[in-house]
């Protein structure tokens, strides 16, 4: 049964937004559903390259990083530097938070009230994501107060969210040194105090395998660092114009890049349209970390001179996005940022 005493009620979101749309029967049309999707294995990068000491496998590796940005805007990575104990110390800690009853998840306060499920926005079921998330601001990790009575999460906690720093810092130190640009400007942006991590749970869907665990989106970030089910597939991406599957590797690290590198490097790195698709019959489970600056920064293009965006800061981005959220029931992006507009 879906609807148990730890689930949101997405059952019942769900049901009532459907009984409002007039798309009430064809399930596989309203969702855009392709039949028979491909799946692929994303580019794969070992980043023991990177720390070698020798300069012509240095260079390999960071050829390979910036190529998938440029070709995928998504690849893997294979020996990062971060243990499998602390991938599985807090895979773990995250299946027990969320066996939490639900109403101890929506009103206990834990990591700063940043409990969300489903898509208080949606309007239709297109636009509902069958999914419950804690995304917390790494500012706020620090606070016991975050943790009630999931005190082990907090060391694991740290513990994650600092070494998948230094990794996302070390892949766009890669993506920048190779537009020939100023690491240092750059890196004053991102931080501990600025960047997310956002726990994911996908329960089982009874409703049916076309809907959405997360719905179709870029992210809003400079990159995303994606530590997802080693076993359950559900991850797709959007390839030359069509939707592809992609084949879980319990061996890898997910790197995808975000909607302000894109925008830094004057389209360069792309930042792919994603999506995550449910399963009917196991929970799948993620962790994402978001490398972000402040609010106050600006994302200005590396080539000023040629850029095809206006410079805008990232709160101005993220204030437009829930803009547009909350008018259309999805987020535009960067096309609102083009400076011919």
């Amino acid at each position: 049964m879906i609807e148990c005493n730890q689930n949101p009620p997405l059952f019942h979101d769900y049901t009532k937004l459907l009984s409002q749309s007039r798309d009430q029967i064809d399930v596989k049309r309203l969702m855009n559903h392709e039949p028979g999707l491909e799946e692929c294995e994303l580019p794969l990068v070992d980043l023991c390259g990177l720390w070698s000491e020798n300069e012509e496998e240095r260079a390999s590796c960071a050829s390979e990083i910036c190529k998938a940005s440029s070709e995928w805007g998504f690849f893997q990575i294979v020996n990062h530097g971060i243990s499998l104990e602390l991938l599985w110390k807090m895979r773990k800690e995250q299946v027990k938070l969320f066996k939490a009853p639900f109403e101890r998840k929506t009103a206990s306060g834990l990591l700063d009230n940043s409990y969300r499920w489903g898509n208080q926005t949606a309007t239709c079921p297109k636009q509902l994501s069958w999914c419950e998330a804690f995304h917390v601001p790494l500012s706020k990790i620090s606070d016991d107060t975050c943790y009630g009575e999931f005190n082990s999460l907090r060391k694991v906690m740290q513990e994650y969210a600092s070494a998948m720093q230094e990794l996302a810092k070390s892949i766009a130190r890669v993506l920048v040194a190779n537009m020939g640009a100023q690491r240092g400007v750059w890196e004053d942006r991102c931080n501990a105090s600025t960047c997310f991590m956002r726990l994911n749970r996908y329960p089982p869907c009874p409703v049916s395998p076309e809907l959405f665990g997360l719905v179709p989106h870029t992210d809003s970030d400079f990159l995303t660092i994606l530590h997802q089910d080693e076993h359950v597939g559900g991850l797709q991406l959007m390839k030359d114009s069509k939707w592809v599957a992609v084949k879980p590797n319990p061996d890898a690290l997910v790197v995808n890049i975000g909607d302000l590198f894109q925008a830094w490097s004057n389209d360069v790195y792309k930042s792919v349209e994603h999506k995550v698709m449910v399963n009917q019959e196991v929970e799948r489970h993620s962790i994402a970390y978001f490398l972000c600056p402040s609010y106050e920064s600006f994302i200005g293009c590396y080539d000023e001179e040629n850029s095809i965006y206006r410079r805008f800061t990232f709160g101005e981005y993220r204030s437009q996005i829930q803009q547009d959220v909350k008018a259309f029931g999805h987020k535009v992006g960067l096309p609102r940022f083009l400076v011919s507009t």
